[in-house]
Order: C-alpha cells, then structure tokens, then sequence
C-alpha cells in the first residue's frame, strides 16, 4: 500500500467500520524517529524539504526524516523555520 521507504511501510493497517457501513482503512500517525544530528542547513528563499532530502539524504522522499529531526508534525511546520535540522544519512 505504501512505497519502499515509507514512514508507513511498517504500520498496521487497521479495518474501521465507518457509519454508513463501509470499511475504510486507516493507518495511526507514525512517532517521530529520534535521531542523530549531522548538521544544519539555513534554509533560502524558494528551497523545498524535498530538494533538502535528496541533496543531503539522497532521497527526496525522505523529507519526513527532516521533520522528524526538527520534531515536526507536518512539513508546513518547518516553512517558518531559518535552518534545518539534516539527520545522518545511516538512520
């Protein structure tokens, strides 16, 4: 269901029963992973968190690693942030 490489891969999926009957599945919110910090990055006009991930990470789906380095919920919590925690690459 979700690509190699997902923050999600490993979840479980769970079956819901919604109102009108139909099963709807539905996977929890991941916890941040807790890593170690190899730099920062001061973030320029115009830079994206996936541009970020594939410059430093090699994989530009990995922009999740860059919120969970900054403890953040969603990528949009981090447009407002001047630098960029960047995890090593090994995690």
């Amino acid at each position: 269901m979700f690509f190699p490489g997902s923050r999600y891969e490993k979840l479980r999926i769970a079956q819901i029963s919604a109102d009108d009957g139909s099963i709807v599945s539905a996977v929890a919110a991941p916890r941040p992973r807790q890593g170690v910090i190899s730099q920062t990055h001061r973030v320029m006009q115009g830079q994206r968190l996936d541009h970020l991930a594939a410059h430093y990470l090699d994989d530009p789906t990995a922009f999740w690693r860059l919120c969970d380095a900054a403890n953040a919920i969603a990528p949009d919590a981090l447009a407002a942030h001047a630098t960029v925690a960047v995890p090593s690459v090994e995690e």
